[in-house]
């Protein structure tokens, strides 16, 4: 039977392509960030694995950043520290995601929706104006309303138990509704009666 940590032991081959050379702890003991012997307790659980390990420390998010100079201490750290405890507190450990894009900016995104936001901006490439589409002209319903006369009704949809008809009714001419051809007079415009004011009543002061 092999007993762990001798020359027999099993060796595994790792191969580390792409692996960040950093991690994230989070929840960190509030007293890392105030405390500096508590703070040197706790580098020196990573300079243990990486003896120029550099730390970054945000006390308002309670997370620390431990930069290694190879991502194998990184793993090592991470497998051997993880939920570990430290100070009471249960250590959590992330690898820090290093994004790529190309350029050592932050770049925008691209504008694939920008031609939405009002007011809009300069329109996507390979855009273009749709064309309108021909208005439908139902000829049947024009010519039955031509055809009627001041005073008639068409009806456009007949009623159901459940929806009502659609009935255009024709208006009557002025001549029409005066008495005739022959009598041009125009009815006479209704006055509109504006609402009175009410009466101005002086308030006391006591």
């Amino acid at each position: 039977m092999q007993q762990p940590g001798t020359a027999q032991e099993a060796q595994v081959d790792v191969h580390f392509t792409d692996l960040p050379n950093a991690l994230i702890a989070c929840k960190v003991a509030e007293g890392v960030f105030i405390d500096q012997q508590l703070k040197a307790s706790f580098e020196a659980l990573f300079r243990s694995f990486d003896g120029s390990a550099s730390f970054q420390f945000f006390k308002s998010f309670r997370r620390v950043r431990i930069n290694f100079t190879d991502a194998i201490a990184a793993a090592e750290a991470r497998v051997r520290l993880h939920k570990s405890d430290f100070n009471g507190k249960e250590l959590r450990l992330y690898f820090a995601q290093s994004v790529h894009i190309g350029s050592p900016r932050l770049e925008p995104p691209k504008p694939d929706k920008q031609f939405l936001i009002s007011p809009p901006a300069s329109p996507p490439v390979g855009w273009e104006q749709s064309q309108d589409a021909t208005p439908v002209i139902n000829y049947d319903l024009l010519c039955a309303i031509s055809k009627l006369g001041p005073g008639e009704k068409y009806e456009l949809h007949t009623g159901t138990p459940t929806t009502p008809s659609v009935v255009v009714h024709v208006c009557e001419s002025d001549q029409d509704s005066s008495g005739g051809e022959e009598e041009d007079v125009q009815r006479p415009r209704p006055k509109i009666i504006q609402t009175r004011r009410p009466d101005y009543a002086p308030t006391v002061l006591q």
